[in-house]
């Protein structure tokens, strides 16, 4: 199953789904030369309308940014992006506390909405010269013959393609990756959370404007739950509430068990979410009509069949949404399989080659999400976290190119994502160390802790 093809059909790609990762990869990829036809599922959103049970909005983040630059739209995009300069955290008595995510606004992320993202990378692909087709389902895959079967859901009708490589870009439902795990095994796994999510909305004031400070991620954190809300650029927000699925036995907590009907809902937020409660007109509606959203972690032993077919984004690694990190992380396996394109002609060192990069960097980062989800919704308002967080900040000033936080190396720099949690995990014993037993900063050895940051965290590139 090598790539030995003719030359002259050699540079035609095959992606599978029109989504984000899948419209920023056919740029690439097409400015690179490539013949790239696109099938799509779902219909043409500029003609009905952009249908998807996803979130409305993501966190763009440098990652993000810098494969928008390589495609050459981010100017567009940001012009409709909403800066969030950190966590609002807002507390049961109403009180808010803003925790900056950097240390300026030179160091924030950024809310996009998905839809008015993906049409932008829809007209930039046909304007770089892939060909998009919608309403085509892929339905079975016969990898040795290089043949597919795609279907309209319209009308059932199937229609027969013949392709020399396929690429999943098709999100964590993938069927390309479906058809290859039945091919090959791949050993896939898929690890869900026990909580689930809700999206709700607040709506723009009567003027237009938001309700709440529109330059943050809210967060309203409860111990094993919690709510969060991102602005979008319409002066709405997107509010998305996290639940267990069923009560912990001997805690009296909501879950998804409980709360049921939209009176239910509307006791909750009297009781948990009362500064929220007014500002969501429509929260027994929503309650009642939106589904509640699955979270897990998808694991696969491989990402591509020889030269025949690769997957990347949500199709490969779709992880848990707590960093912000599923479509930047996708964006920049759009870049690296770009450029191991580029390094080696032939197509199944290509793929090997962006595994091998990509595959440990995917782990951790969805091992960083799931362990960010336990910060968000229970320790960002722990005393303990908040000395740990303060000595942090002293340390990034003193040291700014050996302590940097956690958060700086994932969301405002491109450090592997490997890289960033062997340092992480160094950096949070250091400061769980020395805040034991500690109410405040007052007393410190900082000659020693500068010893040990100096013996324990060489420089890191890209630092300043």
């Amino acid at each position: 199953m090598g790539s030995e093809r003719g030359a002259a059909d050699s540079r035609e790609l095959t992606l599978i789904g029109a989504g984000l990762a899948g419209c920023l990869l056919a740029i690439l990829l097409s400015r690179r030369g490539w013949k790239v036809t696109v099938y799509e599922r779902r219909g043409d959103p500029r003609i009905k309308g952009y249908e998807s049970g996803r979130s409305i909005n993501l966190a763009l983040a440098e990652r993000g940014r810098h494969a928008l630059r390589a495609a050459g739209v981010e100017e567009v995009v940001m012009r409709q992006a909403v800066m969030m300069r950190g966590r609002m955290i807002h507390a049961l008595d109403g009180s808010t506390m803003l925790q900056r995510y950097g240390r300026d606004d030179s160091e924030v992320i950024w809310s996009v909405h998905r839809a008015d993202l993906n049409l932008t990378l829809l007209e930039a692909a046909e304007r770089a010269g892939a060909t998009i087709h919608f309403h085509r389902r892929l339905h079975t895959v016969d990898f040795d013959a290089g043949y597919a079967r795609l279907i309209d859901d319209r009308d059932d009708q199937p229609h027969d393609i013949r392709f020399h490589t396929l690429i999943g870009s098709d999100g964590a439902g993938s069927a390309l990756r479906a058809e290859m795990v039945r091919k090959a095994g791949f050993g896939e796994r898929t690890e869900f959370l026990d909580h689930s999510y809700k999206e709700l909305t607040i709506p723009p004031a009567a003027d237009g404007g938001f309700l709440m400070e529109p330059n943050a991620l809210h967060i309203w954190p409860r111990g094993r739950y919690m709510c969060i809300a991102l602005p979008n650029d319409e002066g709405t927000f997107t509010v998305t509430l996290f639940l267990p699925n069923h009560p912990t036995p001997g805690h009296d907590e909501p879950s998804f068990a409980s709360v049921r009907s939209g009176a239910e809902v509307r006791a909750l937020f009297q009781r948990d979410f009362p500064d929220a409660l007014p500002l969501i007109p429509d929260l027994e509606r929503d309650w009642e009509h939106h589904p509640p959203g699955l979270l897990g972690t998808l694991y696969l032993d491989r990402w591509h069949l020889g030269a025949r077919a690769v997957v990347l984004g949500d199709a490969a690694h779709a992880m848990v949404p707590f960093h912000g990190q599923g479509m930047n992380c996708a964006f920049e396996d759009c870049v690296a399989l770009a450029e191991a394109m580029d390094a080696h002609p032939d197509l199944e060192q290509a793929f090997a080659a962006f595994e091998a990069l990509r595959k440990p960097n995917a782990a951790a980062i969805q091992a960083m999400a799931l362990e960010n989800y336990i910060e968000m919704r229970d320790r960002v308002d722990d005393p303990d976290f908040l000395l740990q967080r303060e000595l942090e900040q002293a340390l990034q000033a003193r040291h700014p190119t050996r302590f940097v936080p956690h958060y700086t190396m994932v969301t405002f720099m491109r450090t592997p994502y490997v890289q960033a949690l062997a340092r992480s995990e160094i950096q949070r014993r250091i400061l769980v160390q020395a805040t034991a037993g500690r109410d405040t900063l007052k007393g410190l050895d900082w000659d020693a802790l500068a010893a040990r940051v100096h013996a324990e965290l060489p420089e890191l590139e890209g630092a300043h």
